[in-house]
């Protein structure tokens, strides 16, 4: 079982993005605020869709000195697609099998990153709870995701 869950993007302003897609018919679903990761999630889907089809807009707090906009050169905007899988340590391990880098190993049992072969960052999510197991536990992170 694969379940799409979302697309992430990255925004510089969230009220202005949250009013953007409120004119297409999209409704703000829920919002978590980080005061320790510095960042807000808001996630975003179309009457009926909660749960389906959703968009996150990820809002990075700014620094003191520098303003979001500026964080999102070189195409940072766009964030992931992510998907829950029945078993994430099957799945890592096809992907591994076939030759594809798991950026951010399932430490947790809960989460991983891939990429696509043009650079997309693929989110992966365990449906329910798996214990951490080796070798992802102690798998170092690679690259970006």
């Amino acid at each position: 079982m694969v379940k799409y869950l979302h697309t992430m993007i990255r925004v510089s302003d969230p009220a202005a993005t949250v009013a953007f897609f409120e004119l297409i018919g999209l409704e703000e679903i829920r919002r978590f605020d980080s005061e320790k990761g510095r960042f807000t999630l808001i996630f975003l889907a179309a009457p009926g869709q909660q749960g389906l089809a959703e968009v996150e807009l990820t809002y990075n707090w700014p620094p003191e000195d520098g303003s979001a906009a500026e964080q999102y050169d070189g195409g940072r905007n766009f964030g992931h697609l992510a998907y829950r899988v029945d078993n994430i340590y099957d799945t890592c391990q096809r992907l591994m099998d076939a030759g594809h880098t798991i950026h951010r190993p399932p430490h947790d049992g809960h989460m991983a990153f891939v990429k696509t072969l043009d650079g997309i960052s693929i989110e992966l999510l365990q449906e329910g709870n798996l214990d951490p197991q080796e070798p992802w536990a102690s798998m170092p992170n690679t690259g970006s995701w």
